[in-house]
Parts: structure tokens; sequence; C-alpha cells
């Protein structure tokens, strides 16, 4: 090799180090579980029938880690340094599994990803987890489309939007997340209820 292209070799290795050394690092963030209230466990008969629950179907904006805000009309954000442990519909999907378990009226429980059999499933849509500022304040949005579905033949037996705003005071973000929490407690009760109760009917209903 010329002495003039060892010089231009060496030019440019250094220019790509140099390169490589300017690149913005990652942000460090804060991770957040999604609070949970102790509930207390339903005293009433138990199910006999068995449950899927799969994980909502989310936009690419909710389908993310990130802790999403709409500060203003159709902009959709995020908090900068803090995102979930998981995206937000996995974390709904296992928040939904933890509320039957404690709630005890259904004991034979399944997630998706186990691919078990069951009698009923809950699907649907995630359309909003995010923080919002209106003329009112701020506050915790959770909007979720549920439908109860025959595992066997995949026909939809019952749907119902739930929606759940809890007004924040506080906008750190260690208060919104709270807020979430409360958000999807509430949330979390009505599904339940729905649910076994829908179910039953059904169940009463084909006997």
């Amino acid at each position: 090799m010329s002495r003039t292209c060892r010089y231009l070799a060496l030019a440019t290795a250094l220019s790509l180090g140099s390169a490589c050394s300017i690149l913005p690092q990652a942000e460090p963030a804060d991770v957040y579980r999604l609070p949970s209230a102790q509930s207390t466990r339903s005293l009433t008969q138990n199910a006999t029938w068995s449950l899927r629950i799969n994980k909502p179907i989310a936009s690419d904006a909710l389908n993310s880690p990130r802790i999403a805000v709409v500060p203003q009309g159709n902009l959709i954000s995020s908090y900068k340094g803090a995102r979930w442990s998981d995206p937000a519909p996995t974390l709904l999907r296992n928040r939904m599994l933890d509320a039957f378990q404690r709630d005890g009226r259904v004991q034979r429980l399944s997630a998706d990803d186990s691919n078990l059999q069951s009698d009923y499933e809950i699907a649907g849509e995630l359309q909003a987890f995010q923080s919002e500022y209106s003329a009112d304040g701020l506050a915790v949005v959770i909007r979720y489309d549920a439908r109860l579905v025959q595992s066997r033949s995949q026909r939809i037996l019952a749907s119902q939007r739930f929606e759940v705003r809890q007004p924040l005071s506080d906008k750190q973000v260690a208060a919104v997340v709270s807020g979430f929490g409360s958000a999807s407690d509430q949330l979390m009760k009505q599904l339940v209820d729905w649910t076994v109760n829908k179910a039953g009917q059904l169940q009463a209903k084909n006997q």
C-alpha cells in the first residue's frame, strides 16, 4: 500500500471514530409498574366456566412502554425520562388477569400467551391509556372496548365500552402513575363484574 493510501485509510478511521464518539447516548429513564390497590375477594359462588384474557389491540402510539400524555387537542406525546415496565396493552392484560384472580369468582384463568383452551375469552381494543389536559385540568383517561367471546366458535357474545377518567391535582410523573393505578382499579372492578354477570347469564341460558 502506498504512503498516500495509508494516510487516507488512517484519516477515514479517525473520522469514523470521531463520529461514533459524538453520537447521543440513550437517556436514562425511570421504569414504573402499574400500581394496584389491594382488592377484597368476592364471597359469591365460584364460576364453573373458564376464561382466557387476551392482550388488547392498540395503536402504535399506545403499544409502547412510553407513558403517554395529550397536552392539547390531538397532539400525543410522552413523559420525558419515564416509561412503563411493559407496553400499555401488556400492562392492561396483566392487570386484568390479576383482577380476576383477586376477585376469585373465576378460578380457571389463562392468558393468551399460554394458548390454553377456555370456554370464554375477553378481547378488545385499548382506545386510550394516557393523561390528558383539558379545560377541567389534568386527568388520566383509560378507555377499553371489551368483547366477551365464545372460544369454540369465536362468536362475540357481548360487548361493552369501559371508560374511566381520574382527575389529578399533581402534575409530577409519580402522581400521574398513581392516577393510572387508581383509574385501572376502577376499570377492573367494572370489567370483572360485567364479565362474570354476562358469562353467568349465558351459562344459565344454555343449561
